[in-house]
């Protein structure tokens, strides 16, 4: 069967390469281009059986880009899939409506990426897949061999060595079997050649011959061949036995770096509590203003510090309900101003690199065996990037919900400013401590300023 081809269209090369690399894990064969003219130019000459199409880049972007393609009866019938980090309902009904089969987002998980391709008809049926691959054959003259096992569905909380050490027994079992139907099979084959060889009893009595010859060959072959087919069992079981080993210290470094990872959630969560702690004190004793229209703002309304964990976009999720519940407060007051935001880096320990991407190193690990210190998730979005749609359907409709009252402007500042200082570079300092100050430096700040005083 022929491989299946999908174009990746993306102005992102980083993006362009952790989608490929997914894909060619499923044997797809992978072209990209870096715009939408070009991938329009490519479709001249080239019919994939998928399009993954990205939404903002230079020139035509994804979603007119979808509606070109769709427009010309030669490419109308090619899948399309919006491969952006644009979300919301409203989005997905206009990617859909103009011939996009639905969204994967950026930040895609394995999962994500073969739900998208079952849908897009680049991977089989799933039924296909539970077909038994070898037929069991039955031996002439013994029991037929019992059917393999049907196969285990994958259950959470499955104890994996205990559930790979019973089917290596039931496949030592099925050998087993089919040795012993193997030799049942020979010995009746050899037992029926020696009777064949012997004459039939007569009634006279002829002279004795001088010596009868049985023949030895059956015998030679049969013990042949149970010696190789003990080999060939011993060697599977040494085999099977070293697989286990392997996927039982698999397990274990699993079950370790597991424990890391909770280690370090716990000490991220303890450190962010005393930094909201620590950030409390001071609001604690401003009183709340409850003026009339064009009163000056409460200073117990900002500044408010949100933590982004390493791999969100700033301007999204709970800092979504946050801006909406201090824009509800501000309102509520009669405030007159604007709402600044603004967005921080954290510098982290991080472990990966550029191809399969970074994730921040294990907590126990040393901090001079970082690949990297920094934060190139948050360096590759670019504007419209750090902000989800729900986010930046919030901000527009701001002005006119408040009859232009409050404004709201969105800064990114970098990582020039930490709040929590970095420890020091010494030899014994592990990511994990590093990693704690730049969770707490990688934030978003919410400050109202009044202008009623203008």
């Amino acid at each position: 069967m022929a491989r299946k081809r999908a174009l990746v269209v993306d102005d992102s090369k980083s993006a362009r390469v952790i989608l490929s690399r997914m894909l060619e894990k499923y044997d797809i064969e992978v072209d990209m281009a870096e715009a939408a003219e070009q991938a329009i130019e490519y479709l001249k000459n080239n019919r994939p059986d998928a399009i993954f199409m990205d939404h903002l880049m230079p020139g035509m972007d994804g979603l007119q880009a979808v509606q070109a393609i769709k427009g010309n009866p030669q490419t109308a019938m090619i899948p399309i899939m919006m491969y952006t980090s644009q979300e919301g309902e409203l989005y997905v009904g206009q990617a859909r409506a103009l011939g996009a089969m639905g969204v994967l987002p950026k930040q895609v998980r394995p999962v994500d990426v073969s739900k998208v391709l079952y849908e897009l008809h680049l991977l089989p049926d799933r039924r296909d897949l539970t077909e038994p691959v070898l037929t069991p054959v039955e031996l002439e003259g013994g029991p037929p061999p019992e059917r393999a096992p049907a196969a285990i569905r994958a259950t959470p909380g499955v104890d994996w060595g205990r559930r790979l050490e019973t089917a290596v027994k039931d496949q030592a079992a099925d050998v087993r079997r089919f040795i012993v139907a193997s030799l049942d099979s020979f010995a009746s084959r050899i037992v029926s050649d020696v009777r064949s060889s012997i004459p039939a009893p007569t009634l006279e009595f002829p002279p004795p011959p001088a010596r009868l010859h049985k023949p030895t060959w059956p015998w030679v072959a049969g013990i042949a061949v149970a010696c190789l087919i003990a080999a060939a069992f011993a060697a599977s079981w040494f085999m099977a036995r070293d697989e286990l080993a392997k996927s039982q210290a698999e397990i274990a470094g699993l079950k370790s770096a597991n424990a890391e990872l909770q280690q370090a959630r716990s000490d991220l969560s303890a450190a962010v509590k005393d930094l909201t702690a620590a950030l409390a004190v001071p609001a604690a004793g401003t009183p709340a203003v409850m003026g009339a229209p064009n009163a000056a703002v409460a200073p117990s309304f900002g500044p408010r510090i949100e933590p982004v964990p390493y791999g969100e976009i700033p301007f999204d999720r709970g800092r979504l309900e946050v801006l909406r519940d201090l824009l509800t407060k501000l309102q509520a007051t009669g405030f007159r101003g604007v709402v600044k935001i603004t967005s921080l880096a954290g510098l982290f320990c991080l472990s990966g690199n550029a191809t399969d991407g970074y994730l921040p190193a294990g907590a126990s690990s040393l901090a001079s065996k970082c690949d990297v210190v920094g934060n190139p998730f948050e360096e590759s979005l670019s504007g419209q990037q750090r902000q989800s749609l729900a986010f930046a359907n919030l901000v527009a409709g701001v002005r006119q919900r408040t009859a232009g009252a409050i404004t709201v402007s969105i800064e990114n500042a970098g990582s020039g400013r930490p709040l929590t200082p970095y420890p020091a570079r010494v030899e014994s300092l592990t990511a994990g401590e590093w990693n704690r100050a730049a969770a707490a430096n990688n934030r978003v700040e919410f400050a109202a300023e009044s202008n009623s005083g203008q």
